[in-house]
């Protein structure tokens, strides 16, 4: 069948046949994100001498971003659904290159860490917004599986790519340009996406929830300054029982009045369906473990091991390149047989991969590193395309933007915790840790890579539960509760 024939899904819709263009497109928009993320990870170390920045500074580089993603990621999927996910995604393109070029102009680390959260405001306007453009022209269920796929194995060749390009600029031209090169490929995304891309709306507009998006904030705001700073101040400090303590209440008082609001920011209903909870616990506790395992990799290889930031980058390759060839894989396996075996064999390379790093040493042999590299690459590629899949699949049309926002906000919450515990972890290690990232960091890592292959288990255990004859009954009675007069994806 050739591309632009258009196909009929299994409920009779006709798909758009500019399905795989648009996808393409969409994919534009995942490459930045995810280039940005392992990008920005390789330029850590410069960025720490060049700016001065302690251990903790460098947590917040990474953790103002994600932390913004995941406090805006729901409204920004709502409010495409009500105004239209074309116009959100442009915006957020802007915005995106905006914020990027911000951030390669800044000129010291508090302005940099400003200059991330203009950037991640962008950021939340696409991934999730993109994928409900992907979920409305792929309406064929083993098309959209394999799309989600392909989806997946861009994050993969970003990820691959971003630190080969970090290393080449930040040992050549500096690392002020690893965020420079968002802004042309922005700016190709955002003309393309004027061209190509159909606007869509929900067929019913949802409600602003302020204070919903006000506690969701707080909340996430609170927990990780707690965790990050908690290490230098004192975990029984008054500052950091404070946030904690606003952390609780905040979601104590998060989830009665949203269980109450017709239209609430976050659908908890959602999270009656086994599969739907059990996908974002596993995308909390996969993107935990990835976002802890690049934070400490980089600096490892960098600072302990002594190599440049290119040698860094092309060391990680190991790493990189399941991440590209799985996803397609992942999202055939989920077409054909379902979520249950993907699960499984990510848990178990996010498990192993951790656990061979549990004793690294400056001088541990190379190919024991990449062995790991392997492993946990193995894992990472196997473990989005049944997150995504689920959070999309099954749940009412109107609200598609909403799960899929979900989904992303439970990655970006791993990611944040992730690596907040990582420092946390290493902080307590070692005295030194947090300004002295010489030789002796690699010892402080050893209970990081512990903590990583933990959420690595939690996900084999997750996807053994989340796929049973139990778990799907679960999810076929939420969907009916949720859309009793069938309009299902």
């Amino acid at each position: 069948m050739s591309e632009g024939a258009p196909t009929v899904s299994e409920a009779g819709t006709a798909a758009n046949p500019r399905r795989w263009w648009i996808l393409s497109i969409c994919c534009l928009s995942l490459l930045i994100v995810g280039l940005d993320t392992t990008i920005v990870n390789v330029a850590l170390p410069s960025i720490h001498r060049d700016l001065h920045a302690s251990l903790a500074g460098l947590q917040w580089i990474i953790d103002a971003y994600t932390l913004v993603l995941a406090s805006f990621l729901m409204l920004s999927g709502s409010t495409a659904d009500r105004l239209g996910r074309k116009r959100i995604f442009m915006t957020g393109l802007t915005i995106f290159v905006i914020g990027s070029a911000a951030c390669a102009a800044a000129p010291s680390l508090d302005v940099l860490v400003a200059a991330r959260v203009v950037q991640a405001l962008g950021g939340s306007m696409l991934n999730p917004v993109a994928l409900s453009i992907v979920r409305d022209v792929f309406t064929d269920q083993r098309e959209r599986a394999q799309a989600i796929g392909l989806w997946g194995a861009m994050l993969g060749f970003s990820i691959a790519l971003g630190p080969i390009v970090g290393g080449v600029f930040v040992d050549t031209i500096g690392w002020r340009y690893v965020f420079l090169v968002n802004v042309p490929v922005g700016l190709i995304a955002l003309v393309l996406a004027a061209a190509y891309v159909p606007e869509s709306r929900a067929p019913h507009a949802r409600r602003i929830d302020p204070v919903g998006q006000v506690l969701v904030i707080v909340a996430l705001a609170t927990l990780t300054f707690g965790i990050i700073e908690g290490g230098s101040r004192g975990w029984t400090s008054p500052l950091i029982l404070a946030a904690f303590a606003v952390t609780l209440v905040s979601v104590a008082i998060l989830m009665p009045y949203e269980l109450r609001r017709f239209e609430p920011l976050i659908e908890f209903r959602f999270f009656r369906s086994v599969p739907f909870a059990g996908a974002s616990a596993t995308a909390v506790c996969a993107f935990a473990s990835f976002g802890a395992f690049l934070f400490l990799n980089t600096l490892y290889l960098q600072d302990a091991r002594g190599y440049s930031a290119l040698d860094a980058g092309l060391a990680t390759l190991p790493l990189a390149v399941f991440l590209v060839i799985l996803p397609p894989v992942s999202g055939r396996l989920v077409g054909s047989y379902g979520n249950r075996r993907p699960l499984i064999l990510a848990g178990i390379g996010l498990t192993i991969g951790p656990l061979l790093l549990t004793g690294l040493t400056p001088h541990t042999p190379i190919w024991r590193v990449f062995v790991a590299y392997i492993a946990f690459g193995i894992g990472n590629g196997f473990v989005n395309a049944p997150i995504t899949n689920t959070a999309i699949s099954g749940m009412p049309a109107a609200q598609t933007g909403v799960a899929a926002a979900i989904a992303s906000t439970s990655r970006q919450v791993g990611s944040t915790v992730g690596i907040a515990l990582a420092g946390a972890v290493v902080a307590s290690g070692s005295a030194h840790a947090s300004t002295d990232l010489g030789p002796g960091f690699a010892a402080a890592t050893h209970n990081g890579w512990w903590m990583i292959a933990g959420f690595g288990a939690a996900v084999f255990i997750f996807g053994l539960i989340t796929t049973t004859a139990w778990a799907g009954a679960t999810a076929k009675a939420t969907a009916a509760r949720m859309a009793p007069e069938g309009a299902l994806t």
